[in-house]
């Protein structure tokens, strides 16, 4: 038998849907950032970047609950970085950096005071460090 009424016309639109994914805390709206799994055999929580599409196992969080994730007492929390973020230069990088600028501007004060002793097989290569290498001007 075919109902006479159509469509059903009292539905009403709902604006509460958003394409936006949200964090899966109670009562938060915020937009999430990243995915939480659980790993049962290995007592672990993995907290990774938002994940493609929503799991039924897994729970987005908004970046508050995810810097205040904590995992039960003996498991690990595991977090894993988001690889489309630039990563923040080390104080290890920075330094090392600095080195080598220092290093570069050493080898043309003393090839000048030696009267341009660099190497034979290479006059154009004045000193090395590690990959680096220092090279002097062809004006010179």
């Amino acid at each position: 038998m075919e109902s006479r009424r159509g469509p059903l016309k009292s539905a009403v639109p709902s604006n509460i849907v958003s394409p936006v994914r949200r964090c899966s805390r109670t009562a938060c709206g915020r937009p999430a950032v990243a995915t939480l799994t659980y790993v049962y055999a290995d007592s672990t929580a993995v907290l990774g970047p938002l994940a493609t599409y929503a799991e039924p196992h897994c729970y987005d969080l908004c970046a508050e609950h995810s810097e205040r994730l904590t995992a039960p007492r003996g498991w690990e929390v595991v977090r894993l970085l988001d690889g489309s973020a630039p990563a923040r230069p080390s104080g290890d990088d920075l330094e090392a950096l600095a080195n080598a600028v220092r290093e570069a501007a050493r080898p043309q004060e003393r090839a000048a005071g030696a009267g341009g002793g660099g190497r034979a097989a290479d006059p154009m290569e004045v000193a090395r460090r590690g990959h680096l290498r220092v090279l002097r001007s062809p004006d010179n």
